[in-house]
């Protein structure tokens, strides 16, 4: 048997090392690949980068608008409420004792009574009376207001009310032009009547009787008032 030639050996060398090289080549390529995450494996890397893409937003469609305020199809009744034009006290007979004007010196009611002359007006009961509370103490007019810029009357000025029966359950009291704070004493003693009582300026005064009187009744609510003319002696 013949021992390999020179040439042969050489050839064997050189093919070993090409392979060497080339498998040292392979394993270097794949030690520098990322590694996968914790929690994934590779199957879902390849699912998710090459299947896994975004949808495009599609705007979601909008009805029109409603022509009308009607819950479904448009009305076609004729009969319908129109509540801007609604009055609940509509159909209520107004009192025959409401005001219809304040005026300097007195009041017009809604039965045709003018009070005129400077009187105030006290309502009770469906009823109208001239009302001059000054002239139960001294400093006449002046005199309703105290020292301490109270709306202070005297007892016998609510004569009316203590005889009346059955009595209102509210006194709305007009003092002219301005409102003043209310006396305890003449609170307590209107209280003491089994009446409570509000106090405003003349004008609201009537109003808000004109109104409670046609809701509640004039048997409810009574009021007293004095004329717009009279301003009270202020004092501060």
């Amino acid at each position: 048997m013949h021992s390999p030639s020179l040439q042969l050996l050489r050839a064997l060398r050189t093919s070993i090392f090409a392979d060497s090289a080339s498998l040292c080549a392979q394993l270097t390529s794949r030690s520098r690949s990322p590694l996968p995450r914790i929690g994934y494996s590779i199957t879902s890397q390849r699912y998710s980068s090459n299947n896994a893409r975004p949808s495009r937003m599609i705007p979601r469609a909008h009805s029109a608008k409603p022509s009308s305020h009607d819950r479904g199809p448009e009305s076609k009744e004729d009969t319908q409420t129109d509540f801007a034009a609604l009055n609940v006290l509509g159909n209520i007979p107004v009192p025959t004792t409401s005001i219809d004007a304040t005026l300097d010196t007195g009041f017009h009611l809604n039965n045709g009574v003018k009070i005129t002359g400077g009187d105030g007006v006290m309502l009770i009961g469906g009823e109208a009376f001239p009302w001059r509370p000054w002239q139960a103490g001294p400093g006449g007019r002046a005199g309703m207001i105290n020292k301490k810029g109270q709306f202070e009357l005297d007892e016998q000025v609510w004569g009316v009310l203590s005889l009346v029966w059955p009595r209102p359950d509210l006194l709305i009291l007009g003092m002219g032009e301005h409102v003043f704070p209310l006396s305890p004493e003449t609170r307590k003693h209107i209280n003491s009547l089994g009446v409570r009582v509000e106090v405003s300026d003349t004008r609201n005064a009537a109003a808000q009787f004109n109104l409670l009187a046609t809701e509640r009744g004039v048997t409810e609510i009574a009021a007293a008032m004095i004329p717009i003319g009279w301003k009270g002696n202020i004092r501060r």
